[in-house]
């Protein structure tokens, strides 16, 4: 990961009112000669809001390529299924932008090398995926985890929050001073955190801890000392005090508790953004920087973009998918539809009205610039395993976490357990 990586993804506050067709299958069946030269394709993808880029650029291809996109916005649940089941019937569509790689149809994807090397598009080539020497999938976006706060809250209790994320608070300081924030306001609680696999490693990666990492037998590893005590430190929180202990065992919202006011700080992650730029009303909020020791998170893919080798229309599809990430064409998607940039040095203008969601942007951006290498490992084992044939269909982590956090198990039942449960499903 180099400084340069930008980031993440997150759904925008306004939502595409361009027509979106629902339509399914491949377009290898659409209007097309004997040489390929198609004149439709299809492009799937699943979103609740993060589509108004697509379909602009679909209009400007059709006018420049003269090929028709017929843009496809899948539910999410049932989309994998939705595309296993169409590699079975030979009717995948043309491209796509999936969630996931997927073993039933990776050998139809088409190279993409050409377009996430060519040096004009700027793509951080450490986010491409990549197999035998070819692009299989290069992601739309990014994601990460953050720090949200009760800026209300903070002002009201005369606690400063630090500006600057290369001189960012740690946990130990955050947490103090969200206890003073807490106690002088009356506030409910200090902190609530995102029942989550993905969050958790980026706890364990802020306070010096390796996570659950990939060995060089292709097994999870015994994670190290600093992870351990990392765990142990996010326990001592779930005291119903400075966190309670209900969401992490017992499924409540956190985002609903944020939104109530009565929470001096959410970490979660920037998808959060729209929905708090829409939706918060009673308090000021804000995005602050993740506490450390390490500069670090957890970052992870938006879509992974893919072409299908589809007779007829692989040749469509793939200049579909270089159009896309053309840099002036990729800029204006990403800012249509909310994007943190794979691309490097993009100047970008988003469609947010909100202050506090522009400066939540900005602050991320930085952000990434200095995440420690590690904050992208949880997404790149996924894509390892994927790729080998193999993948983790049900983490453990969070179960287990609600059983240590519950007084059920030990902290080195609970690493154990885990780390079993992870390798019980690579066979």
């Amino acid at each position: 990961m180099t400084t340069s990586l930008r980031r993440w993804r997150w759904l925008p506050v306004v939502v595409a009112t361009a027509a979106v067709l629902t339509a399914c299958g491949s377009g290898s069946d659409d209007d097309s000669s004997s040489s390929g030269d198609a004149k439709k394709i299809t492009f799937w993808l699943s979103t609740a809001a993060q589509i108004q880029g697509y379909t602009d650029l679909a209009n400007e291809f059709k006018a420049k390529e003269g090929i028709e996109v017929e843009v496809v916005n899948q539910p999410y649940d049932g989309y994998q299924d939705k595309l296993r089941q169409s590699a079975q019937a030979n009717s995948l569509p043309d491209a796509a932008s999936v969630p996931s790689l997927d073993n039933l149809w990776l050998n139809q994807l088409q190279d993409l090398s050409a377009t996430a090397n060519n040096d004009a598009n700027k793509i951080n080539k450490d986010l491409i995926t990549e197999q035998d020497g070819k692009v299989l999938a290069i992601p739309s976006d990014l994601t990460a985890a953050g720090l949200f706060i009760n800026k209300s809250l903070f002002t009201k209790a005369g606690v400063t929050v630090p500006a600057d994320p290369a001189q960012t608070w740690t946990w130990d300081e955050f947490l103090a001073a969200a206890t003073k924030v807490r106690t002088a306001t009356g506030a409910k609680y200090d902190l609530v955190y995102d029942n989550s696999p993905a969050r958790i490693r980026a706890f364990i990666y802020n306070n010096g801890g390796k996570g659950f990492q990939l060995g060089s037998d292709g097994k999870y590893q015994k994670p190290d000392a600093a992870t351990i005590a990392a765990l142990e430190k996010f326990k001592a929180m779930n005291d119903d005090k400075v966190m309670p202990k209900s969401v992490w065992t017992s499924g409540a919202d956190p985002n609903a508790l944020f939104k109530s006011g009565q929470v001096v700080a959410y970490f979660s992650g920037v998808w959060q953004v729209p929905d708090f730029a829409e939706g918060i009303t009673g308090f000021e909020w804000a995005s602050a920087p993740t506490p450390g020791p390490v500069h670090a998170t957890d970052i992870n893919l938006g879509g992974k973009v893919v072409a299908f080798n589809n007779d007829g229309t692989a040749s469509a599809a793939k200049k579909w998918v270089d159009f896309l990430f053309q840099r002036d064409n990729y800029t204006k998607l990403a800012q249509a539809n909310g994007y943190l940039a794979v691309e490097s040095g993009l100047s970008l203008t988003y469609p947010f009205k909100s202050q506090a969601a522009l400066d939540a942007f900005a602050l991320y951006n930085k952000e990434i610039e200095l995440a420690d290498p590690i904050s992208a490992s949880g997404q790149a084992n996924g894509t390892k395993l994927i790729l080998e044939g193999k993948a983790i269909q049900d983490d453990p982590t969070k179960a287990e976490m609600a059983k240590y956090i519950n007084g059920q198990q030990d902290v080195q039942k609970t690493v154990d357990n885990i780390v079993n449960g992870l390798n019980s499903q690579l066979g």
